[in-house]
């Protein structure tokens, strides 16, 4: 979800040049409820609900931190991706709990990613840079 689906690393940042005396400003309430969509992030979700092929699912690691975390993210999601996406969003700390044939985070490790039985998809990376490339390469996949 931070830094796939919504910007995590612009809204941090923005919250660090506004309150520079709060060291994790991830940790204060109300941070992750501001947190707005990448750009096609909304319509990579909608051709994924929409495909025949593919049954999506949010997978993301709390700030635990910051017990509001919780709320604010899946209010974020109901906000940005409506009431569907609420319903299939898991919030866990170890990714490799999660069961499926994809992954798409921004980290290769450090939440379990490295562990995911799927294939990990790096969102950001050279070879994956957008949701654009992600969804043309997936396309690819099946037909």
């Amino acid at each position: 979800m931070d830094d796939t689906l919504f910007d995590y690393k612009g809204a941090y940042l923005q919250a660090k040049n506004n309150y520079p005396q709060i060291e994790f400003p991830q940790s204060q309430p109300g941070f992750f409820v501001g947190l707005r969509l990448l750009p096609g992030a909304k319509e990579a979700m909608n051709f994924f609900l929409l495909s025949n092929e593919y049954d999506p699912y949010i997978l993301t690691a709390p700030s635990v931190m910051n017990p509001h975390c919780y709320t604010e993210k899946r209010l974020s999601v109901e906000r940005e991706l409506g009431y569907i996406f609420a319903e299939r969003l898991f919030i866990c700390p170890d990714k490799s709990l999660a069961r499926g044939d994809i992954l798409i985070d921004d980290m290769i490790s450090g939440r379990g990613q490295e562990s995911f039985n799927g294939q990990l998809i790096q969102f950001g990376s050279e070879s994956y840079p957008n949701w654009k490339v992600i969804i043309s390469e997936l396309k690819n996949i099946f037909i």
